[in-house]
């Protein structure tokens, strides 16, 4: 509160003080009242509006500043009415109320808005569950009748999975912490595990495989990874050129397991790399025709971020893509033992 600011919005009273002030005179000096008596009334009655005002001035600045200050430390700022000490003035009392009705009607919409959102999550998740019945049957019957029409649409079939997959992935991924279990998992496996996902998918593209020294283990969640590997492989197959492959290749880096996924494809130009994460960011390759949906990678982020994953993607235009997983060391088991 600025002194300035306050006295503003005293002029109404200042205003009342003078006219009262000259009114005073005028009777007085009609009922033959000294001047000197006069002044030294006025002069008192000066004094005493002036002292008023300042003191109410600084007793203002602090509570306010002390209000700011219970502000500035909240997390939640909307409950500051609940953390503010109780007005002395009546006007204070009345904004009291109006902000802590605010509040209350504000966190009844924020309910609201949440079990309505609980409620549609819950939704998707079962229908998700329930499209993949079908899903599942129809592979089914294309592994029991292959031929060349099977086969195709065991790809796009494969396809299918992984929309609603990252659906579903999509729809959890706000509270990873309540699905994910933790454990010791070897690299190897879950690539095979991969590949083998996307067979049909890989095989109609003519894309080929290459897994070097992934013999290594990491502590992950072996569902939420077998996911993020998908969406890389659905990408390479997406953007791939000619005579495409898929590498897979696993090293050491400063007290790191770094998984490299490494492709052939088109590359992602200079200027669409540092954005590639960004929900909805469908870039150049996403313009011509790929029906890329944005979601993809910016999945594959949040998901690592919540399992304690690093991800960073190398590429050049027209030279390949290279997607590294940096996996922390987890040997903490191993002491325990």
């Amino acid at each position: 509160m600025r002194y300035k600011e306050y006295l503003r919005d005293q002029l109404p009273a200042i205003v009342t003080h003078i006219l009262s002030m000259l009114l005073c005179v005028v009777f007085l000096s009609a009922i033959d009242i000294q001047a000197s008596i006069i002044s030294i009334l006025l002069v008192f009655w000066i004094l005493i509006v002036a002292i008023y005002i300042h003191i109410r001035f600084f007793l203002r600045k602090r509570y306010f500043a002390e209000l700011l200050l219970q502000l500035e430390r909240l997390d939640k700022k909307y409950l500051i009415s609940e953390v503010m000490e109780h007005p002395i003035l009546t006007e204070d009392k009345i904004y009291h109320r109006l902000l802590k009705a605010a509040n209350k009607s504000m966190m009844e919409q924020v309910s609201e808005s949440k079990q309505e959102r609980k409620e549609y999550k819950e939704y998707i998740e079962q229908w998700i569950h329930d499209v993949k019945t079908p899903i599942s049957a129809m592979k089914l019957l294309c592994e029991n009748n292959k031929s060349d029409i099977t086969r195709k649409l065991m790809a796009e079939l494969t396809k299918v999975s992984h929309y609603t997959d990252q659906a579903l992935y999509y729809a959890r991924s706000e509270n990873v912490e309540k699905d994910y279990f933790i454990k010791e998992v070897s690299l190897s496996e879950i690539i095979h595990a991969a590949v083998a996902e996307n067979k049909q998918l890989l095989l109609q593209n003519h894309i080929s495989i290459e897994i070097n020294d992934c013999d290594n283990t990491v502590y992950t969640d072996e569902k939420w990874i077998g996911f993020i590997l998908n969406q890389l492989i659905a990408n390479a197959v997406k953007y791939s050129g000619k005579e495409p492959k898929i590498g897979f290749e696993e090293n050491s880096k400063q007290g790191q397991v770094v998984l490299i996924i490494r492709d052939n494809g088109v590359g992602i130009s200079e200027s669409d790399l540092p954005r590639i994460f960004e929900k909805g960011f469908t870039g150049e390759n996403g313009r011509t025709g790929k029906s890329s949906t944005g979601i993809g990678l910016f999945l594959c982020k949040r998901l690592c971020e919540k399992l304690g994953i690093g991800i960073a993607v190398k590429s050049e235009s027209g030279q390949g893509t290279q997607v590294e997983l940096y996996f922390p060391k987890g040997d903490f088991v191993k002491v325990q033992e």
